[in-house]
Order: C-alpha cells, then sequence, then structure tokens
C-alpha cells in the first residue's frame, strides 16, 4: 500500500518548480521566436502580396500607355495622310492648271501660225490660180 508522508509535498513542490523552470528557461522563449517568426512571415507575405498588386497595376498601367500610344499614332497617321492627301491634290491642280496654261499657250501659237500661213497661202493664192489657169487654158489670163 502506497502511503502519503512528506515525500508526496517535496514531489509536488519539485514538479511545480520544474513546470515554473521550463516555462521560464524553454517554453517562452520558443514561444517568442515562434511568434516572431510568425509576425515576420505574415509581413513576408503581405509585401508578396503589395509587390503583386503594384506589379499588377503597374502591368495594366503599362498596357493602357502602350494602348494610347497605339490609338495616338494611328489617329496621327490618319491626319498625315489626310494632309498629305489634300497636299497631292493641291499639287496635281496645279500641275492640272499649268498644263491646260501650257496647252493654251500652244494652241493660241498654233492657231496664230495657221492664220499667218493662210494669211500667206491668201496672199499667193491670185498668183497660183493664175498659174494654173494659164496652165489649163494654155494662155494668158
Amino acid at each position: 500500500m502506497v502511503s502519503v508522508d512528506s515525500s508526496l509535498f517535496i514531489q509536488i513542490l519539485n514538479f511545480l518548480f520544474l513546470i515554473w523552470a521550463l516555462n521560464v528557461i524553454l517554453y517562452k522563449p520558443i514561444r517568442n521566436i515562434l511568434l516572431k517568426r510568425k509576425e515576420h512571415v505574415a509581413g513576408l507575405e503581405e509585401g508578396v502580396m503589395t509587390a503583386n498588386s503594384d506589379a499588377t497595376e503597374k502591368g495594366t498601367a503599362f498596357e493602357e500607355g502602350i494602348r494610347a500610344a497605339r490609338t495616338d499614332g494611328v489617329e496621327k497617321k490618319k491626319t498625315m495622310m489626310e494632309e498629305a492627301a489634300l497636299e497631292e491634290k493641291a499639287i496635281v491642280e496645279k500641275i492640272n492648271s499649268k498644263a491646260q496654261a501650257d496647252l493654251a499657250e500652244v494652241k493660241a501659237k498654233i492657231a496664230e501660225e495657221a492664220d499667218s500661213v493662210r494669211e500667206s497661202l491668201q496672199a499667193e493664192l491670185d498668183t497660183f490660180a493664175g498659174a494654173i489657169g494659164q496652165k489649163i487654158l494654155g494662155r494668158a489670163i
């Protein structure tokens, strides 16, 4: 049979002292280290999530910038094409008007030469008519 004497109280005190000593020396420092590690890991996870969201926002902003630049480029291209078409039209009209003026000048020159040739032939017509008439009739007219 087990007898309860003073050694039981000493064992209880020894057990309580051991629990207190282990708690102070071993368990609290380990729990503090685990708590610090957990906070550190949570901070790193938050940093990673912040970096991911920043990267996503920057990627979106970059894509929007590219899209805006392309749209702006297309608009500038359209504007330049319209300006070029207007300039081409003006150049073609200028060339056409110059060609029309040159054509009118050439026509006027040809008409003037034709008139001068007609006048010279008209003047010689009487002489030629008389010569032809003499040859046909065989006598002087």
